[in-house]
């Protein structure tokens, strides 16, 4: 029989200091999120699952939480991802005709973890730029990203560069049923070149050829100009090869610091994603801690197609992975009905102190903040002393 205060598994309270550094990411990264012009919006917890599940396929499906409406009858569901709901606010609730900048940030839960020590309760921020199919979006979506991690404390970042277009291009003309096409995706993801050499059988000779290629072009730079040779000469793979060179070269210049990588077999997200996507890698995480791209259909299901581009990250999973913040210093005050001391505690907590008050019967205990100074009496005044 089990306990009635153990949770379910992979399902965990956050603990103070914890809880302490993640709310001030959130509101860190919101901030610079506005900072480049970013509208906060705050979609809904659970949704009619129809309108929920809309376009995004079997796997958001079976990570997604669902239940019965008490006052509709009708089956809802908690969301897995916020990304289709913007998309919704965007297409149906904005209705803007130019460029549209949302931000969100909150919790979604997944019927399933997606790792095996991942959380089923990711605290998801994101950001979304619509209305523009330009470049110049997806840059601003990788330098807002790039930075947010940058200010939430990690560092040797490592952004990883793909596009869905490589596929598409090499597959172009090539008939394949949704099960085939299926089969490949599953060989391609894990490399497997044995496999994709028996599917492709019958391909024609540069689709195979291409295919064939993919799996071994990872790597720095020099990739794009092996896929240049590689890959079948076809406008749509060097669209995708052009892109992420303009790209490279953009973020290179302000991120100095962050290695760029490509791999193009990962097509993680093929039917989702419409150009070039990116991932970021750190030290100590064993997947990705942010991904995003363009996804340039994600509004079609909701009646207004138009150019789309965005980025998604857990904040649990960053204070996890990046360095330990030193915990902030404090000020220990007596508790007490004087009124100069009550005005002295209330003048430094509006210069945002923190103080914190000693009980009467604790003054023994110890504390949870780190306190550095005291406030004391002294002449009947009440001044700080450091500790």
């Amino acid at each position: 029989m089990s306990s009635a205060w153990l949770l379910p598994e992979h399902i965990a309270d956050v603990l103070p200091a914890e809880a302490r550094r993640i709310e001030e990411l959130r509101r860190s990264l919101l901030d610079m999120a506005r900072g480049y012009g970013f509208e906060l919006v705050m979609p809904p917890l659970l949704e009619h699952l129809d309108s929920l599940l809309t376009g995004t396929g079997r796997e958001l499906d079976l990570r997604t939480f669902k239940l019965v409406d008490q006052l509709s009858g009708r089956t809802l569901g908690v969301r897995a991802d916020s990304t289709t709901q913007v998309a919704r606010i965007d297409a149906h609730l904005l209705n803007r005709h130019g460029v549209t900048r949302l931000c969100y940030c909150g919790p979604v839960l997944h019927a399933r973890p997606q790792a095996a020590h991942s959380t089923r309760e990711p605290l998801q921020l994101g950001a979304e730029i619509y209305g523009h199919a330009g470049l110049e979006a997806d840059l601003e979506v990788q330098d807002l990203a790039l930075d947010g991690l940058r200010i939430a404390g990690l560092t040797r970042m490592v952004l990883d560069l793909a596009d869905a277009r490589i596929m598409r291009g090499i597959l172009a003309g090539v008939t394949l049923e949704p099960a085939q096409l299926g089969e490949v995706v599953a060989a391609m993801a894990i490399k497997d070149v044995g496999e994709l050499r028996r599917l492709s059988h019958d391909f024609p000779e540069d689709a195979r050829r291409g295919l064939l290629a993919l799996p071994g072009l990872y790597g720095d730079e020099t990739v794009l100009d092996a896929a240049r040779r590689e890959l079948p000469q076809r406008p749509l793979i060097h669209s995708a090869l052009d892109d992420m060179a303009w790209l490279t070269s953009h973020v290179r210049r302000a991120h100095a610091e962050v290695r760029i990588g490509f791999d193009l077999a990962d097509i993680g997200g093929h039917g989702y994603y419409s150009g070039v996507r990116f991932a970021v890698y750190v030290d100590g995480a064993s997947d990705a801690v942010l991904r995003g791209g363009r996804y340039d259909e994600v509004g079609a299901v909701f009646g207004r197609t138009r150019p789309a581009v965005g980025f998604s990250t857990d904040l649990k999973t960053l204070v996890a992975v990046a360095a330990p913040q030193p915990r902030r210093m404090a000020i220990r005050a007596p508790w007490g009905e004087d009124p100069g001391l009550r005005s002295a505690i209330r003048s430094l907590r509006e210069q945002a102190e923190t103080v914190v008050c000693i009980l009467p019967g604790h003054e023994h205990e110890g504390e949870e903040f780190d306190c550095d100074r005291e406030l004391v009496a002294v002449d009947g005044r009440w001044v700080l002393h450091a500790l």
